[in-house]
């Protein structure tokens, strides 16, 4: 086995154990598992990285080709903005319980996925609007996981209410911040689809194509829009925006790598086979 998949393994691995370590710690009712989760999280990103630094180096192109690479540059995204959150917003280290096992599934779905690289990289994939592609929707990703998991320590917090949960921020701040995630989503959400449109334009010719995954990102990103309506327009707060956060996510999740699972799509892959 290359030393590629050793590295995405461990860092599935890693990131299992961060996962136990956050939903054990909530279970238990012990802080100091969050800690450890957090530790467990920090050591994975390393052979994260590494997995795509090995890919990117044996493919000689920006490793987020198929679905594959795809879901582990994307996640490797997400846990970074994961982790700046986990050390720069105070008493917010239980957004882990939601956060690490997405991430742990997601990563360890990629690596039954990955295949050797073969081909080379097709002539559609020679511009720069695909970088912005990706990026954006790799902030976006992790932009609304953050959100979700502020949505579920609102919902947390605010059935139970003392003892352990007093812990957490107030309430009206985990509202504040789910919003301004979502809200910063929303716009690489949207940014993802107007990179991707000239993207599209260069390859085809055209805009918009109706391909399955751009019509469900164009959904994502309505499902965001709805909430930021809800939420400035009809006054939403609590509790009904952070169930609508957490089900969001699985839009997000479904229409990023669910689809071009699923459905024969333009984003399914993209190497000329030899």
């Amino acid at each position: 086995m290359k030393t590629e998949f050793l590295f995405l393994w461990l860092a599935v691995g890693l990131y299992g154990l961060s996962a136990f370590s956050y939903v054990f710690g909530l279970i238990s009712k012990k802080e100091k598992l969050f800690t450890i989760g957090t530790i467990f999280a920090c050591a994975g990103v390393l052979p994260h990285v590494s997995t795509v630094a090995l890919r990117w180096i044996e493919a000689g192109s920006p490793p987020f080709i198929d679905i594959a690479e795809s879901i582990t540059s994307g996640v490797l995204v997400g846990m970074i903005i994961f982790l700046i959150v986990q050390f720069s917003v105070k008493r917010v280290r239980a957004i882990g319980v939601l956060a690490m096992p997405v991430t742990f599934i997601l990563l360890g779905w990629a690596g039954t996925l990955f295949k050797p690289v073969s081909g080379e990289l097709s002539a559609s994939l020679q511009s720069y609007w695909l970088w912005v592609h990706i990026f954006a929707a790799s902030i976006g990703f992790g932009s609304v996981l953050i959100a979700a998991g502020m949505g579920l320590v609102f919902l947390l917090k605010e059935k139970y209410k003392t003892g352990f949960y007093e812990k957490f921020p107030e309430l009206t701040n985990l509202d504040d911040l789910s919003y301004r995630f979502v809200a910063g989503g929303f716009i690489m959400l949207g940014l993802m689809l107007i990179s991707g449109a000239f993207w599209s334009n260069q390859v085809h010719g055209k805009y918009w194509n109706w391909d399955p995954v751009e019509v469900w990102s164009l959904v994502c990103w309505l499902v965001y829009g709805i909430y930021l309506h809800l939420r400035i327009t009809m006054g939403w707060r609590g509790k009904r925006l952070a169930w609508y956060a957490l089900l969001a996510l699985i839009v997000m999740i479904t229409s990023y790598w669910g689809i071009p699972f699923v459905t024969e799509t333009f984003h399914k892959g993209f190497r000329i086979e030899h």
